[in-house]
């Protein structure tokens, strides 16, 4: 099965194609840049580059948030028309879990995180299942950054925090955790495609019209609007 992945949830933007368990391309850029303009030239060099037509993909991985309300929006747009117009499977994947997938073999929990502004961050707890697999621990969700802290600290083992944005929580995290609370290294913190890939070749396909993001909450808009209206 050959399947296409797509990651523009947040800065970093991230595509594969991978053919049953091997990897053939792969492209990572982590760039303030338009992803609406370069992510489908980004997709047409990539399968160019393979000598491949879009029509010969089986399935369209993608990953379906939390993170950029714009770049969740133009992922998840993408996949679903790629895969309805040309008849492909589609199958969506948690953004936090993608980048979750770094730390799988760490000997604790793995936290990875999104900022999402007023000490929030969106965020899940990964780790070692009872089944012995890597998966999630406590579903994502977005938290205050006191409460959360709280309670990884009563988890009272190791946590490893990834994402780019942990240096804007990091001072936070070491005041609250201690020698629990363990850092990414510098190629730690990017999600890679290959992972958004590896995971939606084991998921069944959903329904591309009834396929929605994950954003966990409310656009500002939408809330601002659903408060006018005493909503």
């Amino acid at each position: 099965m050959k399947a296409l992945a797509i990651d523009t949830s947040n800065l970093v933007m991230g595509l594969a194609v991978v053919d049953g368990d091997t990897v053939i391309g792969d492209y990572t850029t982590n760039l303030k840049k338009n992803h609406s303009i370069r992510v489908m030239p980004a997709i047409h060099d990539l399968l160019k580059e393979m000598n491949m037509k879009p029509n010969q993909l089986d399935r369209i991985v993608v990953a379906k948030g939390p993170g950029s309300y714009t770049g969740v929006r133009i992922g998840v747009t993408i996949a679903k028309t790629l895969a309805w117009t040309l008849h492909k499977e589609l199958v969506g994947v948690s953004s936090l879990e993608v980048l979750a997938q770094n730390g799988k073999y760490f000997p604790g929990f793995v936290c990875p995180l999104f900022d999402a502004r007023r000490t929030q961050w969106y965020t899940g707890l990964y780790g070692k299942k009872e089944d012995g697999t890597f998966g999630v621990v406590k579903e994502d969700a977005l938290v205050l950054r006191e409460t959360w802290l709280e309670q990884l600290k009563a988890l009272q083992q190791p946590v490893l925090f990834l994402g780019n944005d942990l240096p804007l929580h990091q001072e936070a995290i070491a005041e609250a955790l201690g020698s629990q609370a363990v850092f990414g290294a510098l190629a730690d913190h990017n999600p890679r495609p290959t992972e958004l890939a590896a995971l939606g070749m084991m998921r069944e396909p959903e329904d591309v019209h009834h396929f929605v993001p994950s954003y966990l909450q409310l656009a500002e808009a939408e809330a601002n609007w659903l408060k006018a209206q005493n909503k």
